[in-house]
């Protein structure tokens, strides 16, 4: 490489949200003189001539979705441009990186990412070595697709404003929808990686209990920003808001000072629902509209499995703090695991009704099955073996079988019947769509459903439940 070569960054799928993964590593290299594209690829078509002269190309793959994006646009990028340095960086890189490397990858880089990559650019220019912390490069031959030695990047770095300026504009991406109205949604996140190690989270291997806190000031003027782009609503999306409350609270009363009015969700574990019940009211008052958190189950013996740090009777109380501070909960769920039984699904359809969560839960939430990727933390646990099975490297995930086959056949039926609702557009009605789900699984049991409420019966003014456009996909 030449310090004036292009350096293209491309973003393959991130929950529908503008990238902070490329708006973030953008920062960085053009404040140390480089010229940088981006790309949204999963919004817009990556034009072949950047590619073609490009002399460096990052693909950010923080999740699964894009992981799988990203590997087939990289076959495309060698066929145009054979010779620039391929770097893929992010949380499933690092979980990846053996199979990456062994299939075209010059470099990889895990946790967290933005010095390590301007470093590598870096010395590439300068005809060094990619000998830079954080980075595994292909130097001594590729790792194998399993190789758990893989160097991750765990040091504090310094923090820029994330650089905006040439990405997609906001109404391009998901919208809130607040039950009136459709509004533009900004991203930005507060703190990277987690103090908390629930054995099926990609986070936990990579950052191994360990979080970072990004300085209020940075966090604040990339609000700032994407107000003057249009955003109505912000998305913080730390995998756990709550890891550092005080840090948190300070950045949400200096934005409502700043911008009456602007609305919030965030994400944060039950047991900090029930640890910090007096944060949600004020957050409430700031303008947060609705918490996500990762129930993923009501069986206790999942959760016990997952060490998620929570119980049925936990998800129980976290649901009165949150109404008692009028701010819902939209849960996450893992519905299919080796440990969930067809009267655990069941059950956690009749938990939803209960509990009047049907609104609150986007359907696909009922498909999500367990992903067990290289290097997750579920792999060193001696139980795993008992019904993990071989790894799909070309899946980035390592295939398992229920002991019951009919936990499997319900997965298959209850994706079919969500990807069809969802291409119809009933998925916005979740009453509708749960009750098929409901009458589907009752089917595979034997049982019969629960009688329905008719739905001329339900109240014509239900109160939305505030959500945002994008379903929530791994």
């Amino acid at each position: 490489m030449k310090r004036d070569d292009d350096i293209l960054l491309i973003s393959c799928y991130e929950l529908g949200h503008q990238p902070f993964s490329l708006a973030s590593p953008a920062a960085r290299l053009k404040s140390e003189g480089y010229s940088v594209s981006v790309v949204d690829a999963a919004i817009e078509p990556v034009p072949e001539d950047v590619v073609r002269r490009a002399g460096f190309i990052g693909i950010s793959v923080p999740m699964h979705t894009a992981m799988r994006v990203g590997m087939d646009l990289s076959r495309r990028i060698r066929n145009l441009n054979p010779g620039a340095h391929l770097c893929f960086y992010g949380l499933y890189a690092a979980l990846n990186a053996g199979h990456l490397m062994s299939h075209g990858a010059d470099s990889v880089i895990g946790g967290e990412f933005e010095q390590p990559l301007c470093d590598l650019v870096g010395r590439l220019c300068d005809g060094e070595p990619p000998g830079v912390a954080g980075v595994t490069a292909s130097a001594g031959g590729p790792p194998s697709a399993t190789d758990a030695t893989i160097t991750t990047n765990l040091a504090r770095q310094d923090w820029l404003v994330p650089d905006r300026d040439t990405l997609p504009g906001l109404k391009r991406y998901a919208q809130l929808d607040n039950g009136h109205e459709l509004l533009p949604a900004g991203y930005t996140e507060t703190t990277r990686g987690c103090l908390h190690t629930c054995l099926h989270c990609p986070i936990t291997p990579v950052y191994n209990g360990r979080f970072f806190a990004v300085p209020a000031d940075v966090v604040l003027a990339d609000v700032d920003q994407q107000v003057r782009m249009g955003a109505r609503h912000i998305t913080f999306g730390d995998p756990d808001f709550l890891n550092g409350p005080t840090h948190v609270l300070r950045i949400l009363r200096r934005m409502s000072d700043a911008h009456p009015g602007l609305t919030f969700d965030f994400t944060t574990k039950i047991e900090h629902i029930l640890q910090h019940a007096s944060f949600f009211s004020e957050a409430r008052d700031l303008g947060g509209i609705f918490v996500v958190s990762a129930v993923e189950s009501v069986s206790d013996l999942v959760l016990e499995r997952l060490r998620k740090g929570h119980t049925r009777d936990d998800i129980v109380r976290a649901l009165a703090i949150l109404r008692d501070a009028d701010l819902p909960m939209r849960p996450s769920l893992v519905a299919f695991t080796p440990w969930a039984t067809l009267d655990d699904y069941l059950d956690l359809l009749d938990f939803v009704e209960v509990h009047d969560l049907v609104d609150h839960i986007d359907p696909v939430q009922y498909t999500i099955r367990l992903l067990v990727p290289p290097g997750s933390a579920l792999l060193a646990e001696a139980e795993t073996r008992l019904w993990i099975g071989e790894l799909d490297e070309a899946g980035f995930t390592y295939n398992w079988r229920h002991d019951d086959a009919r936990m499997d056949r319900l997965h298959q039926r209850v994706s079919h019947l969500v990807e069809e609702a969802d291409a119809s557009g009933e998925e916005r009605d979740n009453r509708r769509v749960f009750q098929r789900i409901r009458r589907l699984a009752a089917g595979m049991a034997g049982v019969e459903a629960p009688v329905e409420q008719p739905f001329h019966d339900l109240p014509l003014k239900r109160r939305r439940v505030p959500r945002l456009t994008e379903a929530w996909f791994c």
